[in-house]
């Protein structure tokens, strides 16, 4: 909705990526990728609905070489990080990811709201 903040996850990292309003707003090119974790998508390039998911199974060498620069170099250095998909935190069976360890995550600033 027009004046709230447009999120958008990759890797299971949560972006705020509104200040590329014109790249993700309504009815922006690349608007299929907000509110979802899109890493499937960003990796192949592709905003196919199948291919806006988390999954990155069979995805090729250069499709996982490719998600990692743009995520690196894009969303990371761009965007900023406010939170994480549950995926990255907790396990398929809902128990906590002990391997997740915040302090080794990307950085992100919590806002004074929360």
């Amino acid at each position: 909705q027009e004046g709230q903040p447009i999120y958008l996850a990759v890797k299971g990292v949560v972006f705020d990526v509104t200040s590329g309003k014109e790249f993700y707003g309504k009815g922006a090119p690349y608007n299929a990728l907000a509110g979802k974790d899109s890493t499937r998508g960003v990796a192949k390039m592709s905003l196919d609905p199948a291919d806006l998911t988390h999954n990155i199974e069979g995805l090729t060498e250069e499709e996982l070489k490719s998600l990692d620069d743009i995520f690196n170099n894009v969303y990371k250095a761009k965007y900023p990080i406010v939170g994480y998909t549950s995926r990255r935190i907790l396990n398929e069976d809902g128990s906590p990811n002990l391997d997740f360890k915040p302090e080794d995550q990307p950085h992100f600033n919590i806002k004074d709201e929360f």
